[in-house]
């Protein structure tokens, strides 16, 4: 898969849960959260081997071009071939994100909305389930 894009509208004290399986040759992944194919309020992006980062999941978010501070997360719980799941409560003020492995990250929301209508995922992986509660 290249792209997908998920029609959904995901807004304050919901829970967004994506799970998929990446690709046995994946490089990298993306799931990317905002109100418009511009403008991205959360970035996730767990990268196995890509832009010289090894066993990273970078966080960011990205506003009129221009991408914010890159916030690195301390696990990589991401294996070629193998089903995760990603869980993202959005509060209105951050996103916590958390992973099949018990770690998470918290991400605050730059761009300040309370709800986001333009949810895509990207990159050698395949989506299993999604869903929004």
């Amino acid at each position: 898969m290249r792209n997908m894009t998920l029609n959904s509208t995901f807004g304050t004290g919901q829970t967004l849960t994506i799970t998929g399986i990446p690709g046995l040759k994946a490089t990298n992944f993306a799931v990317n959260i905002g109100p418009d194919n511009d403008d991205i309020v959360l970035h996730v992006n767990p990268r196995f081997n890509h832009y010289g980062e090894h066993k990273k999941v970078i966080f960011n978010s990205c506003e009129g071009g221009s991408w914010g501070s890159w916030i690195r997360g301390e696990e990589f719980p991401f294996f070629h071939g193998v089903e995760f799941k990603i869980v993202i409560k959005f509060t209105g003020k951050e996103f916590v994100v958390s992973f099949f492995d018990g770690s998470n990250v918290v991400f605050p929301n730059r761009i300040g909305l309370q709800q986001y209508s333009h949810i895509t995922v990207d990159g050698d992986v395949c989506i299993t389930s999604f869903a929004i509660v």
